[in-house]
This record gives structure tokens, sequence and C-alpha cells, in this order.
């Protein structure tokens, strides 16, 4: 009898012992996967990486950062993440932000998002947290011209987003406003190296910068006449025609010296090209706008 008791209490010993290290397991934190699946991502280089994050009621929760190469491919995909917060997020949001990053927050650049809808969310900077709008609308035309040049034999050394085909100038871009942490900026390529003809977010005044214009006074109107200070590999005046043209989307500040990934209007001005001819610019969005899917 004495071991038949000594048997029973072993065996009450152990269910208790295993079920408290059960309900312990059970209470523990619980995570899952986030999935990425994007697509024209670019390489930000070694000051910039990517921060995911999902809203969770109303708060950003980082998923945590990666990095893209040249070749588009991310450092990292897939991520584990608080399962709670994974199914109460309402939305997905990527930011762009700085190495190191000392700030817990969310920069001011927010690239893409997109509300979830059961397990998937379809990210785009259409999405009110990144730019608000998929710039499927903007159009651009400009021409040739260097009215800040006191010499005439350089007419097709600059451009000017202008559209003079009524007989008068008006604004030759038709662009969406810009949210907080973005200004959109003029480029020509030249030769392969692209040069900056100045930040702006208005269509109607010049814009920010004229650093290789002449000392004659511009039309008010982004644009630029490159016929003095020229970089290093490059003389000026030069022939535009065959050049590429482009207007890009900028974070501000911004870090880098080369024209960031969204470029939404682009031209490649016609060799045939005369000074003053008006050039309709290709909506670039649909092709080289980054987007993709986030699956949790």
């Amino acid at each position: 009898m004495k071991n038949l008791f000594l048997k029973a209490g072993f065996v009450l010993v152990f269910f208790v012992f295993f079920t408290s290290c059960g309900d312990d397991e059970d209470n523990g934190p619980q995570t899952a996967s986030l999935d990425l699946n994007l697509s024209n991502l670019a390489n930000l280089g070694a000051d910039e990486q990517y921060e995911g994050w999902i809203i969770v009621n109303g708060s950003p929760v980082s998923t945590g950062t990666f990095t893209v190469d040249d070749m588009g491919q991310l450092s990292q995909s897939s991520f584990t993440v608080d399962q709670t917060n994974l199914d109460n997020a309402a939305a997905f949001v990527l930011s762009i932000e700085p190495i190191p990053d000392t700030d817990p927050a969310p920069s001011a650049i927010k690239l893409l998002g997109g509300d979830f809808s059961g397990n998937s969310a379809s990210i785009s900077v259409n999405h009110g947290a990144a730019l608000g709008d998929d710039f499927s609308s903007a159009s651009g035309k400009y021409f040739l011209a260097t009215p800040t040049s006191a010499t005439d034999n350089d007419p097709t050394s600059g451009f000017w987003f202008i559209d003079n085909s009524s007989g008068t100038a008006a604004p030759g871009l038709s662009l969406p406003a810009l949210p907080a942490g973005w200004v959109y900026e003029g480029w020509a390529v030249i030769d392969g190296s692209p040069l900056s003809s100045g930040t702006f977010t208005m269509v109607d005044v010049a814009d920010n910068n004229a650093p290789f214009s002449g000392s004659e006074q511009g039309p008010p109107f982004p644009g630029e006449d490159f016929v003095q200070n020229a970089p290093a590999g490059l003389t000026f005046p030069v022939d535009l025609t065959g050049n590429t043209i482009v207007v890009s989307i900028e974070p501000s500040p911004d870090n880098s010296a080369a024209p960031f990934q969204l470029k939404p209007l682009v031209m490649e001005t016609p060799a045939s090209a005369m000074p003053m001819e008006v050039i309709d610019m290709n909506n670039m969005v649909s092709s080289t706008f980054p987007s993709g899917t986030v699956t949790r």
C-alpha cells in the first residue's frame, strides 16, 4: 500500500511539472513571418537602408531593415514579427532610413505603402502614407534654348520646361503635389553624366538652383542653360540633341548627387530637335516605379 501511494505521488508531481512547463510555453511570445515580394527597388548606397513598418492601432512597428544590390536583390525578404502585432496590422509602409539610424521612429521619406486585405497588401507609391499619387497622369514638355547666355551661338545647350505651342510661355510640366520629404528635380544626362538643373515643387516658378546658367535673366520656369562651370570631363556649351532629359522625384534632404530611382518623366531629345521646338516627354511610371506585395 505504501508503494502504491509513493507511485501515485510521483505521477501527480510529474503531471503538475509537465503541465506547468506546457503553460509557460503556450504563454510565451508567438511570432509569424512577414514576406516581401518587391520589384524595381534601387541600391541606396552605403549610407541608407530600407525599413519596413506595420501600422498597428495607428502606430508604426518596425519589421526590420534591408538593403538592395545593383541587381535589385533584397538582402532579406522574410522577417520574423510578433504575431499579435502582425495579425492586427492595418497597413505596411516602407521607409528610407540612414545608416546608422539613431531614431526609432520612421523617417519622413516613406517610399511605398499599402493596406492589408486578408493576409496580403499590395504596396506602391500611391498609398496615402507614401507619396499619395500613382503619377500616371504626370506629363511634361520642354524645349531647347539658352535664354541666360550672352551669346546666340549655343541655342541647343539649355533646356526649359516650357510649352510655347500656343504662342505664350506656359508651364511645360503637369505634376502632382508632393508630400513633405520630397521634391522634383530636373536633369540633363549628357554623354552618360547626369547634371542637375535644380530642385522644385512648383512648375510655374524658377527652380532653386542655376549652377551652369549664364548671367542673363532666366524665365520663371524650371530649367537650365549649360554654358559655364562645366564639371570635369565635359565642355560647355553642349549640344543637348541626342541626350536625355529627366524629371525625378527626390528625397529631401538628399544624400546623393545622382538622380533618385523615381523618374516619372524621361525623354531622349531627338537628334533633329530645333531650338524652341516643343518636345513631349514619356511617362515611365508603369515600367520603372517600385511596387510589390507583402504577405503575412
